[in-house]
């Protein structure tokens, strides 16, 4: 081994070595994942506990963090200090470990042995800091609270007070027990996440990314506002399999935010929309930023079933968006993309292959019923397939660059994968204390048994909770925290999952810690604040929409499908008529009592009919208003005009 120089204090590792052995861990995990999805070791005869291979892919997952991340975050990673060395090492050992020794360890749990609960502290320990490093703070310290209430959580007065436990007992059961580290989030996380974020690498380094981006600026560059649609567009598919919202923003906010901003939009809304459109991704199917995998999971429903309610608030998310950018550039007097910027459509086209692989992944998803990672792995193979044949822009990946994507995906994963062992963390120790039951009654009573009351303490509580955290440490939380809460008063549970992730979610556009809306304000050069609140009201949609979906299952298609038409109908008059409210625009510039009437009539034709009785009449009136007001407001700006002219 090759140390630096320049004395024990500094001596590390080069990035010359150190760097080939992080892609190598991270391509054998990847490998790993991809023979545990196709059942590979059946073919050998050979069974494994579901545990034991969550374990090894800790012990892939532990090395790589403390190679490739620093102690001080947010500094660049150069040679490896001998500590880290040392760091890697130990989380290796340790996992292998608990992998080989699994089916006999975990039967000691309750005799807390030295061989069960040294592992355990040192699993949880490490795991811990290797997600400080990646995550911050923030997470870590909500992670601490909970562990400290599971040791102490006896001197707490009331519905809080928990059963203690024993510091030896809790760490073998964090580190062996099913409801651990080696739990229901890392479970999803190291099968379906795996698989999807090799797919969306591969969408990447063979240029199904540029592909999509490129149609959305030959679909939307042509029409007033064009650059902010396409932003819309593009961060939209592209977050739809991204497994983060700030991901996401700088991902594509680096090509579109400069564009919104040469096209006249102000700094601050260029950075917003972006934020909104990389924020809306994580609540549109396929993925979610892969909390739906996990919420099936949780509720013990096909994945198609969260697909499908998932649909159409995410859809009503974008039209709100879509609709809001184009008034905003009537209103600004903006137009399209100048055509030399515009995209040769033949070019484009020559690049539809790339919509063959989706399209095998749905298929298998809904029609085959396959599981997730298995359809992943499958359209990944069509996608290798048909640009090797085809390419884009003249260009076809070479077998190199292929098998890179095993080591960028292990990459990818390791933040995942770390935010999923420490959330089970959280779930064992809700389950060993009782806390989900006392949190739950808590809340309920605090309601006072009020579903409306209950919502809005929930929502107040997820928006507080999301802050800072990624979206499956969001989901997972607030899953376990509040959706049960929900359940208890009678709401859907799918609906209550739904409700959670949405104003989970939220807090990444909602001041004042809008990690998306601030991350988009950095690229836009803009002030954060601003762009945070100009986020929430381009976003308005989020904060409404659950609500509506809660009081009526109709708007997740849940229940008669003339009331679900009829629900999803108005939903869209209602978001057109709300948004031209937000953005004091129309056809023509709005005054302040018409922004209100668009407002009260478009909110009335959101209300879906089976909200409450008589909801049906709620509907018409919106309706009727809406369409009265918008003919008025055409009829006002055409006589403008024709007296100008």
């Amino acid at each position: 081994m090759v140390i630096g120089s320049g004395g024990a204090a500094t001596m590390s590792l080069p990035a010359r070595y150190w760097r080939p052995l992080s892609d190598t861990l991270a391509a054998l995990m990847t490998l790993t994942a991809i023979g545990w999805a196709l059942s590979i070791n059946r073919y050998f005869g050979m069974g494994f506990y579901p545990q034991q291979y969550f374990a090894a892919m800790m012990a892939f997952v532990l090395p790589i963090a403390f190679l490739s991340l620093p102690a001080r975050r947010g500094g660049e990673r150069g040679g490896v200090p001998l500590i880290d060395l040392g760091l890697a090492l130990l989380s290796m050992i340790t996992m292998a470990y608990v992998a080989g020794r699994y089916p006999d360890l975990v039967l000691k749990i309750f005799s807390r042995p030295l061989e069960v609960w040294l592992p355990g502290l040192i699993a949880l320990a490490l795991t811990l800091e290797a997600l400080r490093r990646a995550t911050g703070w923030i997470l870590v310290a909500i992670i601490a609270v909970f562990v400290l209430y599971a040791l102490f959580g006896d001197i707490l007065p009331g519905r809080l007070q928990g059963r203690t436990q024993n510091w030896q007992l809790l760490a073998g059961y964090m580190a062996f027990d099913s409801n651990g580290i080696l739990g229901l989030p890392i479970s999803v996380a190291s099968t379906v996440v795996v698989a999807f974020i090799l797919f969306g690498v591969l969408l990447n380094i063979t240029g199904g990314s540029a592909f999509f981006t490129d149609a959305a600026m030959l679909g939307m560059g042509r029409f007033r506002g064009g650059s902010m649609k396409i932003a819309v567009l593009a961060s939209g598919l592209f977050g739809s399999i991204s497994g983060s919202a700030v991901a996401n923003v700088v991902g594509t906010g680096v090509v579109t935010i400069p564009m919104i901003k040469r096209d006249g939009y102000p700094a601050h809304k260029a950075g917003a929309i972006e934020a909104v459109a990389s924020t809306g991704g994580q609540l549109m199917p396929p993925v979610m930023g892969a909390s739906a995998f996990l919420m099936a999971e949780f509720l013990a429903v096909p994945y198609s079933s969260i697909v499908m309610a998932a649909l159409v608030p995410a859809l009503l998310y974008y039209v709100a968006l879509f609709i809001q950018a184009d008034l905003e550039a009537a209103k600004l007097g903006i137009k399209a993309v100048p055509k030399e910027n515009i995209p040769d459509a033949r070019v484009v086209l020559r690049g539809v292959h790339f919509v063959v692989s989706f399209a095998v992944l749905i298929y298998l998803l809904f029609w085959k019923g396959y599981q997730p990672e298995r359809a992943a792995l499958w359209a990944g193979l069509v996608l290798i397939a048909t640009v090797m044949v085809l390419g884009y822009r003249g260009t076809r990946p070479s077998l190199r660059v292929i098998f890179s994507s095993l080591a960028q995906t292990g990459h990818g994963v390791v933040e995942i994968l770390l935010i999923s062992a420490a959330s089970g963390i959280v779930i064992g120790v809700l389950n060993v204390t009782g806390l989900s039951f006392n949190l739950t009654y808590a809340l309920v009573q605090v309601g006072g048994g009020s579903a409306v009351m209950l919502l809005f303490l929930s929502a107040l509580v997820c928006i507080i909770l999301g802050m800072g955290l990624p979206t499956l440490g969001v989901y997972v939380l607030l899953a376990a925290l509040v959706a049960p809460a929900l359940v208890q008063v009678g709401i859907e549970p799918i609906a209550a999952h739904l409700y959670v992730l949405y104003f989970g979610m939220m807090s990444m556009i909602t001041p004042p810690i809008a990690m998306a809306a601030f991350a988009a304000a950095s690229i836009a050069k803009a002030s954060a604040m601003a762009t945070g609140w100009a986020a929430m009201r381009f976003g308005w949609s989020a904060y409404v929409i659950p609500v509506l979906f809660v009081f009526s299952p109709t708007l997740i298609l849940i229940g008669d499908p003339w009331e679900i038409a009829l629900a999803v109908a108005t939903a869209v008059v209602g978001v057109w008529l709300v948004s031209a409210a937000i953005a004091g625009y129309f056809s023509g510039q709005l005054d302040p009592l018409a922004r209100v009437f668009f407002a009260v009539f478009g909110l009335l034709a959101l209300m879906p009919a089976g909200m409450f009785a008589g909801a049906i009449y709620s509907d018409v009136i919106g309706l009727i208003g809406g369409a009265l007001m918008m003919w008025n407001d055409m009829r006002r700006n055409r006589a403008i005009k024709r007296a100008g002219a």
